[in-house]
């Protein structure tokens, strides 16, 4: 899909990725540069509230890290009485 920039700057978005992509008027978006390629993404109102149970099912990041903490205690003791 080809788009033409105006003398303003602007560029219209199709209808139907307007549709596709719920971008309704008011619509707040940024601007991305991933290194040469230009990408609009639409800005999350409430980005932590949005990711809230992304991951739910999975393993407890502080559950792991506790696990790991308790791993290097009994090394460092082992390590350090032999």
């Amino acid at each position: 899909m080809v788009l033409t920039i105006s003398n303003k700057g602007w560029v219209v978005i199709p209808a139907e990725m307007r549709k596709k992509y719920n971008l309704a008027p008011g619509t707040e978006v940024t601007l991305v540069d991933y290194g040469g390629v230009l990408t609009i993404v639409p800005v999350i109102a409430d980005p932590i509230k949005k990711g809230r149970g992304m991951l739910k099912g999975q393993t407890s990041l502080s559950a792991v890290l506790k696990k790991d903490r308790e791993f290097e205690k009994k090394r460092e003791k082992r390590l350090t009485h032999a």
